[in-house]
């Protein structure tokens, strides 16, 4: 049975990271970044809903004028 010849393993290894490592580079390298990047306001736009329009009371029965 013959042995695997494993001399070459570190070059390869060593050459693929290299390369992985230039790839990312390159793809990260064409994404425009913000120079000052700055905190965006969250403005939440009030609704305006029926209910709110109009003024109502709440009767309870306790507070009603005896009769």
């Amino acid at each position: 049975m013959p042995q695997l010849d494993t001399s070459t393993w570190l070059i390869t290894i060593l050459s693929m990271i290299i390369t992985l490592f230039l790839m990312f580079q390159l793809k990260v390298s064409k994404y425009n970044f913000p120079e000052n990047p700055e905190q965006k306001s969250v403005f939440v736009p009030k609704t305006n809903t029926p209910w709110e329009k109009k003024w109502t009371k709440i009767y309870f029965p306790l507070s009603l004028p005896q009769q």
